[in-house]
């Protein structure tokens, strides 16, 4: 099964920190400050569920939180976490193989269009658009590549983990595909933006019109 990270679940949250310091939390905590009480929460691709419980501690209030994540070692970590009051729904499966009927208040993927060849990236992200409530938040991040002097280093940096993760993780793709020309088509509107890392990372939130 492409892009499953069983088998780098056990070092994953190390090795991010050893890559990147503190830029991959820093950039998925700039985006839970949107979330708001008692909302319905989707999150794909969410990893060892660190994120629960930073949730968890921002907001207070009980949140509805359907967490789905292709890897199981990721899945089981994930339950061990402390999301207090939470009501937690956690789907072992890829996005794309989940039937979501209900619509939610926020979506959030951190780090997941990264994974995928660009058909995929249409596919999910029409699913993802589908499950998002009119007015809901889409809070997104992921690595980009600066179209300046950035670029090169980025685009190296880049094919190492694609090279690493492709042998270990099966994960597809060999390009990162542009995520933002489909919100724009979309009519999403881009409401705040952070970079992280050199511009190499972007935390973004979109509300659906």
């Amino acid at each position: 099964m492409p892009n499953n990270y069983d088998a780098a679940a056990w070092f994953y949250d190390a090795l991010a920190q050893l890559v990147f310091g503190k830029a991959l939390v820093k950039a998925q905590r700039f985006l839970i400050q949107y979330i708001k009480p008692k909302t319905n929460i989707l999150i794909v691709g969410g990893g060892t569920g660190w994120i629960l419980e930073e949730i968890a501690r921002v907001q207070t209030l009980t949140l509805k939180i359907t967490y789905v994540e292709i890897s199981g070692r990721m899945i089981d970590l994930s339950k061990k976490r402390n999301y207090l009051q939470n009501e937690l729904t956690f789907i072992h499966a890829a996005i794309e193989d989940c039937k979501l009927v209900q619509q939610y208040d926020v979506i959030l993927t951190p780090f997941l269009f990264d994974n995928f060849l660009e058909n995929r990236v249409q596919k999910v992200f029409n699913q993802l658009d589908q499950n998002l409530k009119s007015g809901g938040l889409w809070l997104m991040a992921d690595f980009q590549i600066q179209d300046n002097y950035k670029s090169l280093w980025q685009k190296a940096f880049l094919q190492m983990m694609y090279l690493f993760f492709g042998l270990l993780c099966g994960v597809e793709t060999k390009k990162l595909v542009k995520i933002k020309p489909y919100f724009i088509n979309k009519n999403y509107a881009a409401l705040k933006e952070k970079l992280f890392y050199g511009d190499f990372i972007i935390s973004k939130v979109y509300q659906k019109q």
